[in-house]
């Protein structure tokens, strides 16, 4: 295995604007997951300072190049 191969936090919002571009992601075939989504929206302040932007979408550095494009048109189209 890679050792530099690492999970990169792509984006930061709500539950749902990650799961939307979660879905985005995979149309675009490129694996994903949400992290802090339960706790971030019960308690949003336990999984980010002040409560903002609590859940996250990671993603393997080997499909960053690829995610940010993703996340570009997603942010253009929000």
């Amino acid at each position: 295995m890679d050792d530099h191969i690492k999970a990169i936090e792509l984006y930061s919002g709500t539950l749902w604007e990650a799961e939307l571009l979660k879905s985005l992601l995979e149309n675009a075939e490129i694996k994903s997951y949400i992290k802090d989504g339960i706790i971030g929206t019960a308690f949003p302040w336990h999984a980010s300072p002040g409560g903002a932007n609590p859940v996250k979408v990671i993603v393997s550095s080997i499909d960053l190049e690829q995610a940010l494009v993703v996340l570009q048109e997603f942010k253009k189209n929000k």
